[in-house]
């Protein structure tokens, strides 16, 4: 682990180089998206997007080992020619022994952060802003493809540490593993150094506070963060949780004032299924906005290996849940993003440009219920598709990632790359896509 002296002046020239970049001047107010009446407003003016997701954009952004500059920009391009302004992206990451976690990483157990990585979330940034793109970035992951809460828990030795998947482990209990997060001290000790590191870093390329960034939309808690994965330990952990979110919400307001917060909730689906969990995990008034996931074949509600049978009853159970959530969204009048949303491609295949009848059907589905609500002037403020692929590739031919590869896909680490995400060639999703954003932008700014 570097020295004490070795960390500061890591730091004396990572201020240095923001000191070198363009001159700095506060945004006005006007600049960041706030709530207003319940809806997300820019500029006095109700902000609607049609967005993605891009966890691996500060990979690309990256100096170092990660990094591919050029092809971040392509995938900026293409993502702006289909209308796309928001990509909710990740900034955060934890050394793991998982077979499916990601490396390099933001951080260890120690305060050595890896500077190539931040500097990649300062580049993705900047080069969002000269596109007009806003976004969202979480920090922290229940899941383990980035080391996540049970990273945490592993370093300070919270229980048997284990990864998702292992056979002897059965569902739920990584869950319940991962949840214990929440109440750990020392775990929140390391995890709120962070967010105070990050959420107070100053860029190297534009020089700006990030609290002073206006391509900032939000932070955002965690990627699907849960309070466990059974009644019988998520029900007692509830108020461990719902405090967690309050106090984690809290701390970030302090940092930055001028940007809203959320938690990367799915919903109730990641509530133990319970609508009133979701209405207090959403009630502090730190929390700005709600957020929903769709997941269908996930949830069992579409059958991977049988989409034309079960299709039509999975799509009427995603559109009452939609319908569920709007109406929670309203009842705290508070606004709803819908930040991922997914479907396999026909035959459970990986291939680049492959058939997409009901992910497409799907995605129609999800952006008419968005589009629907945004006309009638409900909570809805936009979408985040499930997740940009772009010019990445699968790797292997089993389609699985392995540790040390660079074509990084919206897919994370724990799928096949491929099973979700949207590739440059998908060429019919990509119309949808365009369509929408287009939609999007035509609705009256009132």
């Amino acid at each position: 682990m570097p020295s004490r002296r070795r960390l500061m002046v890591a730091g004396a020239a990572v201020l240095a180089a923001g000191q070198a970049g363009p001159a700095w001047s506060a945004a006005p107010p006007s600049a960041f998206v706030t709530v207003k009446d319940g809806r997300l407003s820019l500029g006095g003016k109700p902000y609607r997007f049609a967005g993605a997701n891009l966890w691996y954009g500060a990979w690309l952004g990256s100096p170092g080992r990660s990094g591919d500059r050029a092809r971040l920009a392509r995938e900026l391009d293409r993502l702006k020619a289909a209308g796309v302004t928001n990509l909710r992206i990740l900034g955060a990451g934890e050394q793991s022994p998982a077979k499916v976690a990601i490396d390099p990483t933001f951080r260890g157990p120690g305060d050595d952060y890896d500077q190539d990585l931040l500097e990649g979330l300062d580049y993705v940034l900047a080069e969002m802003g000269k596109r007009g793109m806003r976004a969202v970035i979480y920090v922290n992951n229940f899941w383990d493809w980035s080391g996540g809460m049970p990273a945490y828990l592993r370093w300070t030795k919270n229980g048997e540490w284990f990864q998702q998947g292992d056979p002897a482990h059965p569902w739920p209990a990584f869950a319940d593993y991962s949840a214990r997060f929440y109440g750990d001290a020392d775990a929140q000790l390391l995890f709120r150094a962070y967010v105070r590191s990050l959420v107070g870093r100053t860029s190297t390329v534009t020089g700006r506070p990030y609290r002073d960034e206006p391509t900032i939309m939000a932070w955002q808690l965690a990627n699907e963060p849960r309070p466990g994965g059974s009644d019988e330990f998520g029900v007692p952990n509830l108020p461990t949780y719902y405090r967690w979110i309050a106090e984690t919400s809290g701390l970030i307001k302090q940092l930055d004032p001028n940007h809203l917060v959320t938690t990367g909730s799915e919903g109730d689906m990641g509530c133990l299924q319970r609508e009133a969990c979701v209405v207090e995990a959403h009630k502090p008034a730190s929390i700005d906005y709600l957020t929903l996931h769709v997941w269908p074949n996930n949830w069992g509600w579409i059958d991977p290996k049988d989409q034309a049978k079960t299709y039509a009853a999975g799509e009427a159970r995603c559109r009452d849940y939609v319908t569920r959530h709007i109406a929670i969204a309203r009842s705290l009048r508070k606004p709803l993003v819908i930040e991922e949303f997914g479907l396999v491609r026909d035959d459970r295949a990986f291939t680049p440009g492959g058939a997409t009848t009901y992910r497409d059907r799907f995605y129609r589905t999800i952006y008419g219920l968005v589009l629907a609500d945004m006309e009638a002037g409900g909570p809805l403020a936009g979408t985040n598709f499930w997740a940009w692929n772009g010019e990445g590739r699968a790797q292997h031919a089993d389609a699985w990632f392995k540790m040390g590869d660079k074509s990084y896909v919206g897919d994370p680490p724990q799928e096949e790359q491929g099973l979700y995400g949207v590739f440059d060639a998908d060429a019919s999703t990509l119309a949808i896509v365009r369509d929408h954003a287009k939609a999007v932008a035509a609705l009256p700014m009132r």
